[in-house]
């Protein structure tokens, strides 16, 4: 079956959504994205979201692996800044990205598989090859601890 350019937009669409969510850095996700992309193109693999969500979520576990073995440092710190992000984010996304950023990569990625996505704890345990009540946990747990980070942000304003 012939991908239309939308379709594909679509899908390079969601694939950059899930890898930002699990890796909470523009640059890291597009290369996650670009790498993915680029893997199925050339192993001629399904054009298929679930397929680019396994591809996306296997490259970032290797390359976690890899800077824990060997931690990556840039040669030119100041123009390595994160500028971009600091251009783009407003006011409140500085908030949600704050809160977002409490959380480990795995409860990132459940929560956005559940509530961007809309997949249900099942659907994410097939794809992430985790028990299904893992999921609720990392979930519950994800959801708590932002709702924690909110609530103190409130006390700290004196709402």
């Amino acid at each position: 079956m012939e991908n239309t350019s939308a379709e594909i937009k679509s899908l390079l669409q969601h694939g950059y959504r899930y890898a930002l969510s699990i890796t909470h850095n523009t640059t890291r996700a597009e290369d996650l994205l670009q790498d993915a992309w680029v893997a199925i193109l050339q192993a001629d693999g399904p054009l298929e979201k679930s397929y680019l969500f396994s591809a996306i979520r296997s490259r970032f576990i290797n390359a976690s692996k890899r800077d824990r073995l060997v931690p990556m440092v840039p040669l030119d710190t100041d123009k390595m800044e994160n500028q971009e992000d600091d251009v783009y984010i407003a006011a409140d996304n500085d908030a949600l990205a704050d809160s977002l950023a409490t959380l480990r990569p795995v409860e990132r990625e459940a929560i956005y598989l559940s509530a961007v996505e809309g997949y249900t704890a099942e659907e994410i345990a097939n794809h992430t090859n985790q028990p299904r009540g893992t999921i609720l946990s990392l979930i519950h747990r994800s959801k708590k601890k932002l709702r924690q980070y909110f609530e103190r942000d409130i006390k700290e304003v004196g709402l």
